[in-house]
């Protein structure tokens, strides 16, 4: 054969192999690049990773500030629950103060005698005043008729000559009554004495309504 073909063979086998040895080496470059990319499971696992607020997931920072958002919250309710504790409180003292100011008003009035005259007018409108309090019937007419037959007006008349008299127990004051029947009707309140002139006027009502139905009805001695 011609030496020039060999020459041509053996030119075409080394570019050949060159070439097959240059596609080596890059498999053996990518190959060891690989490898050294490649991890195990467990390696992968120890990889921190920094939470990230993406699509609406929640960071602890986000947990934080949340948490941070409901003390405060928590502690305004707590401060207007006892605001309103106080003023409540502050009422109902203020509601308890007036009242007793009420109370104590109420009973200065209610301790506050009436003013009546020193005289037969004052004797009998007291007198009435008694027996309203004490349901006991009787009229301004009806005891001051019965009081000019009976004394003329004088608290310290005294009969000395009837059956009561001659008895030991004459009939007194501006009413006539005996102390029999002072004692047994006399009204709480007034002087434990048969001659004071509103004790004989109250006694006499009230014995009148018990025997009569009113003093009204008395046009004579009873």
């Amino acid at each position: 054969m011609p030496r020039i073909s060999t020459l041509r063979i053996t030119r075409s086998h080394k570019i050949a192999t060159a070439v097959l040895v240059a596609a080596g080496s890059v498999t053996a470059i990518a190959a060891t690049g690989g490898a050294s990319e490649a991890q195990t499971p467990q390696a992968r696992s120890s990889i921190s990773v920094e939470p990230v607020a993406a699509a609406g997931i929640p960071t602890a920072n986000d947990a934080a500030a949340k948490k941070a958002a409901e003390a405060t919250a928590a502690k305004e309710a707590a401060a207007k629950k006892a605001a309103a504790k106080a003023a409540a409180e502050k009422d109902a003292t203020e509601a308890r103060s007036e009242k007793q100011a009420a109370n104590r008003s109420t009973e200065r009035k209610a301790v506050t005698p009436k003013k009546f005259a020193n005289n037969l007018d004052g004797w009998i409108r007291e007198s009435l005043d008694i027996m309203k309090k004490k349901n006991i019937p009787g009229s301004y007419e009806g005891l001051h008729r019965n009081i000019m037959r009976e004394s003329s007006g004088n608290p310290n008349a005294v009969n000395d000559w009837d059956i009561n008299a001659r008895n030991g127990i004459p009939s007194k004051g501006l009413l006539q009554v005996i102390q029999p029947t002072f004692d047994a009707y006399h009204v709480k309140g007034t002087p434990k004495k048969l001659t004071d002139p509103v004790a004989n006027i109250t006694a006499a009502a009230n014995y009148a309504a018990d025997r009569y139905g009113s003093i009204d009805n008395v046009d004579s001695a009873y």
